[in-house]
């Protein structure tokens, strides 16, 4: 494998879509309220899309110098731990693209406020250097939070609440309470995939001293976990829904769950870790679809 091909591989690609779903929500419900701005779009999905890759540059090193990916672990191979990268190749990936997103987010922070808002700029910066921070320290350092049972919070906070709230007032300078039940959808299914991913890596984790969540509760709580992450973003969203305006063509929202609903009952049923890899997929691409149910729900049917 050539080393442009090796990059593309610890950048995760397919980690992407789910990546910028809170950005569609987020710009759907400006777009409902008549926010459109494809500028400021864009720029958001540019600048998730490199702080998800920055997360996946990180994930592979911070893992991989700590000897947690090895011939044990379950899913795609990673760069470090194949030795398609070095550590210190990944380092210098890792830093380089750290200063790309800053500049990106710079960008899109002075593309949106004027100078007569700077407490507004000076909240994004702060929020963009918070989410390179998180991005980095899920697995990097002795300090880690992913190694400590914190990446569920951390995954709900960045990529529910912030993906979706932030880029709403990016559109409309506004907040509103009512926001947060569909932020909360998004968010409490991007956890839904951390801990697909912890369910599956429980063995390998528990051997290498990575204390997720599921090692912590044990594999049969994480299941059973997993159902309540599910649950609960259905019934947010309903409420979301019910509040705003109900419409029978709303119900084209449901269909994600439909595929959720026999995604569940297979992990309920699964006994060996490894069997559970393939259901990362299933959620992520449900999210991703359903991101994009809400778009167009809410701005060509209501």
């Amino acid at each position: 494998m050539t080393k442009i091909k090796a990059w593309f591989s610890a950048a995760r690609l397919r980690t992407l879509p789910l990546s910028v779903s809170g950005i569609i929500v987020g710009a759907a419900l400006a777009h409902f309220e008549g926010y459109t701005k494809p500028s400021i779009f864009w720029l958001c999905i540019l600048v998730t899309v490199l702080f998800q890759i920055i997360s996946n540059f990180a994930n592979d090193y911070g893992d991989g110098v700590k000897g947690t990916d090895n011939e044990e672990r379950i899913g795609p191979a990673r760069a470090l731990q194949s030795g398609l990268l070095t550590a210190k190749e990944l380092r210098l990936g890792i830093i380089m693209l750290s200063v790309i997103a800053f500049a990106a987010t710079l960008i899109l922070i002075l593309k949106v406020f004027t100078k007569e808002e700077l407490p507004y700029i000076f909240l994004f910066i702060v929020l963009g250097l918070a989410s390179i921070w998180a991005a980095i320290k899920y697995t990097v350092g002795k300090s880690a939070y992913g190694y400590n049972g914190l990446g569920d919070i951390f995954v709900f906070l960045f990529f529910g609440l912030l993906a979706v709230l932030g880029t709403y007032f990016l559109f409309t300078k506004q907040f509103a309470v009512l926001l947060l039940l569909p932020a909360t959808t998004i968010g409490l299914l991007c956890v839904a995939v951390l801990n697909l991913n912890n369910l599956r890596d429980v063995q390998s984790d528990t051997k290498a001293g990575k204390n997720t969540l599921i090692v912590k509760m044990g594999f049969n709580a994480g299941k059973k976990y997993h159902l309540v992450l599910i649950g609960l973003s259905l019934i947010t969203l309903l409420f979301y829904f019910l509040l705003v305006g109900w419409s029978p063509v709303i119900m084209i929202c449901l269909l994600p769950y439909v595929v959720l609903g026999f995604h569940i009952i297979r992990v309920i049923k699964i006994k060996e870790p490894k069997l559970l890899d393939p259901e990362l997929k299933v959620v992520a691409l449900s999210t991703f679809l359903l991101a994009l149910l809400i778009y167009f729900s809410l701005n060509y049917f209501l």
